[in-house]
């Protein structure tokens, strides 16, 4: 079954495996030296926003840099999308830097950086995947699927995948909000956790509120969901509200948790995350959700 496209902010990108016959065009190349990326800096004017550029390129080697592996994305509108593995040593161009993706939020075009949190999993995914888990054997990259197969035991490997529910509780006009060990300091968030086998999203909504702060919720609702590849999670977002119990913090996970208006918040997370768009659905009085 081929692969339905989808919007990111603007312009809808489609996802493939092979790239189209006969295409010599420039492409949008995300190179990656480890886990950071390389982007093309604009040179600030006097008020303006820094602004970075992914490359426009036939290939990497029009930079004079030598791949070790190279993947087709896909398609961001008409703009053909690759990624690729530089090696560990490998030098920027003139004008060019590497950076984090975290850094890059606000600085990258919008749809392109969630392209490039597409592309530093799929690069970091094919760089660990190289042998088989079950025999050894060398594998093989499918041209119909993102998949590596061991040709000798047809073990098969997909991109790694973490699910993960993320959770604004509510209880009457106040929020809960968290504050994780592994925060910066005053930093408060809404809970989440990662998704155990066998579990429903919905039972491990209620297991990790449980666990992280003692209380149990009811009226579970849907969100939205964000792609967050710090390093390869899928962030499923829900709405609740307070049944019983009182705030417990484990003391382990979480340090400090409490009941907070909206006029009252604590530091929270960045743009960045649908953290803060939960974080902003309540402030704006609760609307649909969605």
């Amino acid at each position: 079954m081929s692969p339905r496209p989808y919007s990111l902010t603007r312009a809808p990108f489609m996802p493939g495996v092979q790239p189209p016959q006969g295409v010599d065009d420039k492409a949008l190349w995300f190179l990656f030296r480890g886990y950071r990326l390389l982007v093309r800096n604009e040179p600030e004017a006097d008020g303006d926003e820094p602004q970075a550029h992914i490359p426009l390129i036939p290939s990497p080697q029009a930079l004079d840099l030598q791949p070790v592996r190279t993947q087709y994305l896909g398609r961001l509108g008409h703009m053909l999308c690759f990624s690729a593995e530089l090696p560990d040593n490998a030098q920027a161009p003139p004008g060019m830097t590497f950076q984090g993706l975290r850094s890059l939020w606000g600085v990258l075009d919008d749809d392109l950086f969630w392209v490039a949190g597409r592309a530093v999993q799929i690069v970091d995914w094919d760089r660990t995947h190289q042998f088989c888990s079950a025999c050894g054997a060398p594998v093989e990259s499918s041209t119909q699927e993102r998949v590596k197969i061991c040709p000798q035991c047809d073990q098969r490997s997909y991109p790694r995948l973490a699910p993960a529910i993320i959770v604004a509780v509510t209880r009457g006009d106040k929020l809960l909000l968290a504050r994780s060990r592994r925060h910066p300091p005053g930093l408060y968030s809404v809970l989440a956790g990662f998704v155990e086998p066998g579990e429903t999203l919905e039972e491990c909504l209620v297991r990790e509120v449980r666990e992280e702060v003692n209380i149990d919720v009811k009226n579970i609702r849907y969100f939205g969901s964000q792609p967050w590849p710090f390093p390869h999670s899928l962030m499923i977002a829900f709405t609740c509200e307070h049944a019983r119990g009182e705030l417990q913090p484990d003391g382990q996970e979480i340090e400090d948790a409490g009941w907070f208006a909206a006029g009252e918040l604590p530091r929270v997370p960045s743009r960045i995350s649908i953290s803060r768009r939960l974080i902003e659905w309540f402030k704006a009085g609760r609307p649909q959700s969605g």
